[in-house]
């Protein structure tokens, strides 16, 4: 009878250091799953700094760089996709494994999974503006250069020279000509940077006065290099006859 005692006192230490050990294992596995939560969190909330940023760039060159610095956030990102897979996988083993803080196991997963797509739906927004940025400052550079092209064309516009015989003016009646038509073809350019700004206006309306503003010093510059180009016209033709 003593011995059965013994016996059954030692299956009973033997069942409770195996519940113990158990206990150990689910105790271990429940704070490496935490800690592997934790560290995606931290990543996460480390990064959110970058999709958050209101910075746009002052002009082409610097959104470019922007770009640039996001995209390689971007690759950064898709990479620790597997992380956050990773977190779901030893969330569902746990759960079919009937671990006893499955409430707290399950709520840590939608934690994670709830700031992980915030974070890429923050950066979605983020490319889009950093894209929106780049048309805008695209246009402010094509105008800029455009017009910059309009005020050299009119300095020789300006010139007071007409010539001081009929060999002089013919010369300066054909130099005149090829400008003319070098007007002629921007033209066409004008017009594009016109429809482009009616479309950017619709498509940004946060920068359309900013957008009508340069539109507008774009016509101001080309309606007056016109009236230069055909009052100097006429003073040649004058000179001619």
């Amino acid at each position: 009878t003593r011995l059965q005692e013994l016996h059954r006192l030692w299956e009973l230490l033997l069942e409770k250091m195996r519940e113990k050990g158990v206990k150990l294992l689910q105790a271990q596995k429940l704070v490496q799953f935490l800690r592997e939560c934790e560290d995606v969190m931290d990543w996460i909330n480390d990064k959110e700094a970058i999709v958050t940023s209101e910075e746009l760039g002052q002009d082409l060159e610097h959104v470019e760089v922007l770009q640039k610095k996001f995209e390689e956030f971007q690759t950064d990102l898709a990479a620790h996709e597997e992380r956050v897979n990773e977190v779901n996988q030893f969330a569902g083993k746990l759960i079919q494994e009937q671990h006893p803080e499955e409430e707290l196991i399950k709520s840590k997963q939608d934690e994670v999974n709830a700031s992980w797509q915030r974070l890429k739906g923050l950066a979605q927004q983020r490319q889009g503006k950093l894209f929106g940025a780049a048309e805008v400052q695209r246009f402010n550079r094509d105008v800029d250069e455009t017009i910059s092209w309009i005020k050299e064309k009119g300095q020789l516009m300006a010139s007071d020279d007409f010539g001081r015989d009929l060999a002089s003016v013919q010369a300066l009646l054909r130099k005149h000509e090829g400008l003319e038509r070098d007007l002629a073809a921007l033209e066409d350019k004008v017009k594009a940077l016109c429809a482009e700004a009616d479309r950017l206006q619709q498509s940004h309306p946060i920068n359309a006065s900013q957008i009508q503003v340069k539109r507008e010093e774009l016509i101001a510059n080309w309606e007056q290099i016109r009236t230069l180009a055909a009052e100097r016209h006429a003073r040649l033709n004058d000179s001619y006859r």
